[in-house]
């Protein structure tokens, strides 16, 4: 069996400074059937190509959007991206079926604990709430949402949990689609 094409779309203004992302993007980097479209080394002027963009995703089994959570959301280059690549008539629309089908992954990293992503935390909703526009981009484009993977409070968190985040990400790659279940996440963990 041919092993799935996954294509990882990396959105991470300061990966140089970020303690999580870079070291899941190497980790991804090691898998032979993933294709990592870094978008902020690939687009520093913001002027995507659409047609580049769309052809790494027409031929990708599972979409991985990987970014920190930014003031709620995504850093701005990944939602220009949405904007001008996810087309009406090329992903959504009538006749915009390219991405129907195909899964889509969220790979997350917060400032913020778990305990902060509640109701009665500092941000006052949980993680998912922030998250509606990525799953209603997902259902209008006919994809498949598969539950984020999150490491909560990434600033705080131990050297020993980073690394088994980062473990299990590889081993969610490598095994992809043969998932059992919905992957599992360190998000359940107080860091």
């Amino acid at each position: 069996m041919q092993p799935a094409n996954i294509l990882l779309i990396y959105a991470h203004p300061a990966s140089q400074r970020s303690r999580v992302n870079h070291r899941l993007i190497d980790v991804a980097h090691a898998i032979p059937n993933v294709q990592v479209n870094d978008l902020y080394e690939t687009y520093p002027d913001f002027h995507i190509d659409v047609e580049r963009e769309q052809a790494l995703l027409k031929t990708a089994d599972l979409v991985i959007f990987q970014h920190p959570v930014q003031w709620y959301g995504m850093p701005s280059l990944l939602k220009e991206w949405i904007d001008v690549v996810l087309e009406h008539g090329w992903a959504h629309g009538s006749d915009g079926n390219e991405l129907q089908g195909k899964d889509c992954w969220l790979v997350l990293s917060t400032g913020g604990t778990i305990s902060e992503y509640q109701d009665s935390g500092q941000h006052g909703y949980p993680l998912d709430v922030f998250l509606t526009p990525f799953l209603q981009t997902a259902r209008l484009c006919g994809m498949h949402w598969v539950p984020p993977y999150v490491l909560y409070g990434a600033y705080q968190a131990s050297e020993a949990t980073v690394q088994q985040h980062c473990l299990h990400f590889q081993d969610l790659l490598s095994s992809y689609p043969e998932w059992p279940k919905a992957p599992a996440t360190l998000a359940d963990e107080e860091v």
